[in-house]
């Protein structure tokens, strides 16, 4: 899904797009072409604009503001009280945010959030924030609660360093930790760290049809690593609120729902309860004084008197922003030379020639087809700027409103931003040489005369980007906490914590049923060892990127000669065939003809597949329904036994409808720690659904899957353990027998079985969990840990 402007700003410039002039809505429509697109909007995009983008920002307010900081105190104070020390924290972090840099609720808001952090036991962090109250005048009558909690952290901290030193003392001389074997940091000839790493039996091939991809030279192993790839930009996608189990209605009731933009870094996405706050904002915050300052410097300096307006002009709109501030003019104009052979900076790749991608840039950037003039987006160009300007933006397909809706925000940005100041340093002429930079702005009329008209380049890279972002733009996602914070079995749901994209992984094209898994990774977790899935000649990452990283993984055996491929959203385990189409078609401007699809398709039209597909059963003889088809007269569903019984859509969907209904009131009833009644809720409706559902229907996984967190709330592991096996079921015939969502609930089903003292029953999962833990997430996994101590444990 785009991330639009609000909804406020989408109606401003429909009327505005509605009320144009007939013949000057008709050629705004004729313009395909980005640089003419964006100078029209340019001369359509008026005061009157600006100031409604000045007045709705208003409801968005992102400056300091002593007030605020002291009400996060007192909520932080209150949730201290109350012991919820987490809470505590987030609310003085939020004091830090909103407190100005001279006022005396930051140096109160930091010492108090070292209280907070003393009692979850991160005793650095809690030094780190005394040592900040105190550079920001802590009164000096209560110093002495300072120096207390500063010697028992200090304790604290001298204890843990002992039973480290002690716990990794060597058994002999020549002895080697098991966990981190030190390799060579080997470096690519060239002298630069990769952003982007790929495995040598991939190449990039290039076909009219499918423009630039990725195929197999050489067999692929299930689990295998693909490639790993950083962001070229990212944008953190605020306002999703992270809250966990029966703590979410309590918190709301307090007040205390934090959303993903107070729980992680703005640049590197690592989640932190003790942020540190940009001096300029108080929207912006870091895991670190390092992220901190590589955000300013790369973006920030120039987002920062702008939050608001960035908030109300959507995440699609800031990501662009970032994109072309990072890439600069040199960049920008580079990117628009025509392609010529002499001078290209890359070759077009051939399907009948692939390319294998070397992992040094300078072999990747070299390729040996040669032609006098290439298309661009036929060229792969590494991890620079060359291969993000060069993603189709499918600007004639986009709707002339959709372009315009775009249009207009840009030029409204660009009109801001030339009016705050002069322009950001990456795009300061002075600096440029070439064909676009012959004025200079040699006047002295003020800021204005910095912003040269050639800047127009800045709004135009900005709307391509935009306008690419709807069909390139990349979903960072995490795992969630779900269940209580004290609850003995994990339960997680995925959520989407910011939108990126990405150089390398752009080249994959969708598959309703993918061959590869992904998995991301952020903050200190996003730079592993390469060696341990490349071999020990592959450097490790660097430092320079932006600390978010995406791990593609062989989902299942690949051969040579097949497209690496993975879902752009609408899968095959969770959509129908028509309902994919059509998104992918709406949003990505293709027609999905995939293996998935078509199978589905020629069951669908030949009535074939299996008679258990739909997991419906027939209320009179409990045999399989099936859809109708063609065969079949009328619509909805029959019998696929002898006694044809018959039930129409509205139906079905009527008792669907009531066993959701029934399950998100039980899902309501443990959230208020009332999982008795939640348990009566569920068995009654699963005896109800029984008579229409078969074992392997999502819905009765998830009926399974509720009865058995609620007989683990209780204690009764072993009934607990029965009703997730049930699920497992349900998702194992959902998803596949190798899908990491099965994966995902067997290792719940380990965690019961390993609570009810059931040693058989949890080392004969464990395996299986192990296994597909590895196949979609790696050797690194944290859940892998668990296992392993769990099968130690009950090994003895």
């Amino acid at each position: 899904m785009m991330d639009l402007p609000c909804s406020r700003w989408q109606d401003h410039v429909a009327q505005k797009w509605t009320g144009l002039d007939p013949e000057l809505k008709d050629y705004f429509t004729s313009q395909l072409g980005i640089e003419d697109v964006f100078k029209c909007a340019l001369t359509q995009t008026t005061q009157e604009d600006l100031d409604f983008l000045q007045e709705i920002s208003k409801g968005r307010p992102v400056q300091k503001d002593t007030e605020r900081a002291a009400r996060c105190r007192e909520r932080g104070n209150s949730s201290f009280k109350s012991r919820d020390y987490t809470a505590a924290a987030l609310h003085y972090s939020q004091g830090v945010c909103f407190a100005p840099q001279r006022s005396e609720q930051l140096p109160l808001c930091y010492a108090n959030r070292s209280a907070a952090l003393c009692h979850l036991q991160r005793y650095q962090e809690s030094l780190d924030d005394m040592d900040r109250a105190v550079k920001y005048g802590y009164p000096s009558h209560l110093l002495h609660k300072l120096q207390d909690r500063r010697a028992q952290c200090l304790k604290h901290l001298s204890v843990g360093q002992k039973g480290k030193l002690d716990h990794h003392q060597p058994a002999s001389k020549n002895h080697e930790g098991p966990e981190r074997v030190e390799r060579p940091n080997v470096k690519p000839p060239n002298g630069t760290d990769p952003v982007c790493c790929v495995s040598p039996q991939v190449a990039v091939c290039f076909s009219p049809e499918k423009g630039r991809h990725l195929a197999v030279t050489e067999r692929i192993a299930a689990g295998e690593v693909i490639l790993k790839d950083r962001p070229y930009s990212c944008v953190l996608i605020p306002g999703r609120e992270e809250v966990t189990g029966k703590e979410r209605r309590q918190d709301a009731e307090k007040g205390d729902l934090f959303g993903t933009e107070d729980r992680r870094c703005h640049r590197c996405l690592s989640e932190t309860v003790c942020p540190v706050p940009c001096e300029g904002c108080s929207y912006s915050r870091y895991c670190s004084s390092g992220c901190r300052q590589e955000a300013w410097e790369e973006h920030h300096r120039w987002e920062c008197p702008h939050g608001a307006d960035l908030m109300v002009m959507g995440v699609m709109s800031q990501l662009a922003l970032r994109v072309t501030l990072k890439a600069g003019l040199k960049n920008v104009q580079m990117a628009r030379e025509p392609i010529r052979d002499e001078e290209s900076r890359s070759k077009p790749i051939t399907e009948s020639r692939p390319s294998c991608l070397d992992n040094d840039s300078e072999s990747r950037n070299s390729f040996s087809f040669h032609t006098n003039e290439a298309e661009p987006s036929a060229l792969y160009y590494g991890e620079s700027y060359l291969s993000i300007h060069h993603l189709l933006h499918h600007s004639s397909r986009h709707s002339p409103s959709l372009r315009f809706l775009c249009a207009v925000t840009v030029a409204t940005l660009y009109l801001r931003l030339s009016r705050a100041g002069p322009p950001p340093a990456s795009w300061d002429l002075s600096g440029c040489s070439g064909a676009n930079s012959q004025s200079q702005g040699q006047d002295d009329e003020g800021e204005t005369a910095d912003w040269s008209p050639e800047l127009w380049l800045l709004g135009s890279a900005v709307l391509r980007h935009m306008l690419q972002l709807r069909c390139n733009a990349q979903a960072v996602t995490t795992l969630q906490d779900t269940g209580a914070t004290d609850s003995a079995v994990q339960s997680n749901r995925e959520i989407r914590i910011a939108t990126a994209i990405f150089p390398t992984l752009s080249l994959l094209n969708h598959s309703c049923s993918p061959n590869t898994s992904l998995v991301f990774s952020t903050g200190a977790s996003a730079g592993p060892d390469l060696s341990a899935d490349f071999g020990e000649d592959v450097a490790e990452f660097s430092d320079d990127g932006c600390g978010v990283t995406v791990t593609v993984r062989a989902a299942k055996v690949i051969t040579p000669g097949q497209e690496i491929l993975h879902c752009y959203g609408p899968h095959s385990s969770r959509m129908v065939t028509r309902e994919r189409q059509r998104l992918l078609q709406e949003q990505y401007y293709f027609l999905c003809k995939c293996e998935a699809c078509n199978l589905q398709q020629e069951e669908e039209a030949g009535g074939g597949g299996s008679p258990n597909e739909s997991g419906l059963r027939c209320g009179k003889c409990k045999g399989p329904l099936r859809k109708c088809n063609n065969k079949d007269k009328g619509t909805g569903f029959i019998c696929s036994q002898s006694c044809g019984q018959r039930m129409s859509h509205s139906e079905v969907s009527h008792r669907l409808q009531e066993v959701r209904n029934h399950l998100e009131k039980a899902v309501d009833l443990m959230e208020r720690d009332r999982p008795d009644e939640a348990l009566r809720m569920l068995q009654r409706t699963v005896s109800q659904s029984g008579l229409i559902l078969t074992e392997t229907h999502p819905l009765q996984g998830e009926l399974a899957d509720a009865m058995a967190r609620a007989y683990a709330t209780m204690g009764d592991w072993n009934s607990a353990a029965s009703q997730l096996e049930h699920s497992a079921v349900a998702i194992g015939s959902q998803y596949g027998e190798d899908s990491i969502e099965l994966g995902r609930q067997l290792f719940k089903l380990a965690q019961l079985h390993f609570n009810g003292g059931a040693t058989g029953p949890a080392l004969s999962v464990i395996p299986k969990v192990r296994r597909l833990l590895r196949l979609h997430c790696g050797p690194r996994c944290p859940e892998l840990h668990e296992l392993q101590a769990m099968e130690d444990c009950l090994r003895g």
